[in-house]
């Protein structure tokens, strides 16, 4: 039973006064108070980029962080979740969240308080929409991030895409790890890595980027029936970085020629 009833001034304690003659709720009885607008709330759903499913546990969070940056920040252009997060099943190990706006923000604190009110680690991004279409045209990591995701609001980032050499040049400094410290790295941090390679040099070479395509890739460059095998960690190491070494020095000589030629960055369709 259900009963819509004011919330008067008392002296001392405000009260809800409700009909004696009522089926159910009967004295004693617990009941939950809610605002009835509240209660009538439109519920948005969620935008769904190139995410065939997604299970309801995992829509629960994401319907947590959604309301967790409307109360702790209010009003932002988007809320967008990304990773491997969106990826069917438990298989993760964080959630990467992109909060666009311009406010400004401490990322370390949200993303703490974020990980205490979900129970799972967080990876807060946050930059106002500018920079995010920025991003977008110059960055093959924004795009490969933002090729699969659930977004708060809809989005549409039609870009002209803009090679930057020296940003390519330092993301791709990162990958370098994988040949220096290959026995150390477990199979997650080497998988990141080479998507990492490879985005950028899907970029350079004018090819699209995301995540599929990324996958895609690396199956066919290392001959792997699903790039998540690289996760399993038992890779041969020889032929492995064989294959790794050329794709990621054709890449670093690619940039390198256009930085000597003093090209910083050059707009492709």
């Amino acid at each position: 039973m259900e009963i819509v009833a004011k919330i008067s001034k008392g002296s001392k304690m405000d009260q809800i006064y409700i009909p004696k003659n009522r089926i159910g709720l009967n004295v004693g009885s617990y009941v939950l108070v809610k605002s009835i607008e509240q209660i009538n709330k439109k519920i948005e759903k969620p935008y769904f980029y190139n995410v065939s499913s997604i299970g309801s546990v995992k829509m629960e969070v994401v319907n947590e962080i959604f309301d967790f940056v409307a109360k702790e920040i209010g009003e932002c252009e988007n809320v967008i979740i990304t990773g491997s997060f969106v990826d069917e099943g438990f298989g993760f190990n964080d959630v990467d969240v992109l909060i666009v706006s311009s406010k400004k923000i401490n990322e370390e604190i949200v993303r703490k308080k974020l990980a205490r009110e979900i129970g799972i680690e967080t990876h807060v991004i946050l930059l106002d929409n500018k920079s995010l279409i920025e991003g977008m045209a110059t960055d093959p990591i924004y795009q490969m991030m933002l090729s699969k995701c659930i977004a708060r609001k809809r989005f549409v980032y039609k870009t002209l895409r803009k090679i930057n050499y020296r940003i390519l040049d330092l993301h791709l400094l990162k990958s370098r790890v994988l040949i220096d410290s290959f026995d150390a790295l477990d199979g997650n941090e080497k998988y990141d890595l080479v998507r990492n390679m490879i985005a950028i040099y899907l970029f350079l070479f004018g090819k699209k980027v995301g995540r599929r395509e990324v996958d895609n890739e690396i199956k066919k460059i290392f001959r792997l029936k699903n790039a998540g095998e690289i996760r399993l960690n038992m890779l041969d190491k020889k032929n492995f970085l064989k294959k790794y070494q050329k794709i990621y020095f054709d890449s670093f000589n690619k940039i390198l020629k256009e930085v000597k030629h003093g090209a910083k960055s050059k707009e492709v369709s």
